[in-house]
């Protein structure tokens, strides 16, 4: 496994190769397009508009990817939910409805529950730090291959930033958390975390949220500074609270029968060009969410500091009620070993 992260198409992109062209979604297993000529154009769920930095990262991508194989394969991206929730892209994917889709990490502890390890609030000390291991076959490499027993190929790891609390308070320690009611993805790590970190979690979906916080359903909800700003949730939660608690690794998954239908040589191409975007992820994150944080702020949100070391201390027993069988161990110790 090369160091890799996610492959989608923005807008732009969409439209190559459309006409004349068939989808990659449903392919039978093992089936190859080497020689064919035919031109393939694959689904690509994302729940992010196409603008996102991880889109923006993968234009080049993209480009050279048409390029390299004299445009016989090109991605169809499909933002802002366009095939459904994360959750429901997920079966699509599994039936081979779709070809590839974008999904927070959350959402495969469902399948494996050893995933919950990499999802663990404060157990990256960077955003490099996070890619360096997520991206590195002798250490999750067996994780990953644990998925394909439910029809689920991680292709990569993506950082999808650095996620903290809003709500219509400054929240600068997990006192000022009591009693509120916070939104948090689906899985049982994050429900955890939310009550440890002195909060009261409400799993929901994504588009929910602003009308629930509008109406006072839910108090807040934790997100990176770049979707706070794109969802508009800076208007009705203006005090964003720097608890740095969460780098929620996002996975980039294929349809098995898709990812087997490619020849090797393709699947190989792929993945090199996969490597290639980490450190533009990365960079782009960091630009965006500094540009999020002062577009937000000129629409009235307050960026606030926060005890950190406070709400880490808080969840450090998060970690040793999650990392229960050798497997987990073994992945926490390596994440461990690479901090700086």
């Amino acid at each position: 496994m090369h160091k890799r992260v996610l492959a989608v198409a923005t807008a732009s992109v969409m439209a190559i190769g459309l006409a004349a062209c068939s989808s990659g979604a449903g392919e039978a297993a093992g089936e190859s397009d080497e020689g064919s000529g035919e031109k393939r154009v694959f689904k690509v769920a994302f729940n992010q508009n196409a603008a996102h930095p991880q889109a923006q990262a993968i234009l080049a991508l993209s480009d050279e990817l048409e390029a390299q194989t004299d445009g016989q394969y090109s991605l169809e991206l499909y933002p802002d939910a366009t095939l459904g929730t994360q959750e429901a892209t997920i079966e699509q994917i599994q039936s081979g409805t779709i070809d590839f889709a974008f999904v927070a990490g959350s959402l495969l502890e469902s399948f494996s529950s050893d995933v919950a390890v990499v999802n663990l609030p404060y157990i990256y000390e960077s955003p490099e730090h996070q890619m360096e291991v997520l991206n590195d076959d002798a250490i999750v490499g067996d994780l990953y291959d644990s998925l394909l027993e439910d029809d689920i190929k991680v292709l990569a790891a993506a950082h999808a930033g650095v996620r903290n609390m809003y709500t219509d308070k400054p929240i600068e320690s997990p006192d000022d958390l009591a009693g509120y009611k916070i939104r948090v993805i689906g899985s049982d790590t994050n429900v955890r975390m939310m009550e440890l970190m002195g909060g009261s979690a409400a799993p929901m979906a994504m588009g929910e949220v602003y009308t629930a916080i509008q109406s006072g359903v839910i108090d807040g909800a934790e997100n990176n500074e770049v979707t706070y700003f794109d969802v508009s949730h800076y208007e009705v939660a203006p005090f964003y609270s720097a608890t740095k608690h969460l780098m929620l690794p996002d996975f980039f998954i294929a349809s098995p029968k898709t990812w087997d239908s490619l020849d090797e040589e393709t699947r190989e191409l792929f993945e090199e060009l996969l490597d290639g975007a980490v450190e533009d992820v990365l960079h782009n994150f960091a630009v965006a969410a500094e540009e999020a944080q002062e577009k937000a702020e000129d629409g009235g949100a307050e960026f606030v500091d926060a005890d950190a070391e406070a709400f880490r201390e808080a969840v450090l027993p998060l970690h040793e009620e999650v990392v229960t069988t050798s497997a987990m161990e073994e992945i926490y110790d390596a994440i461990e070993s690479a901090r700086g």
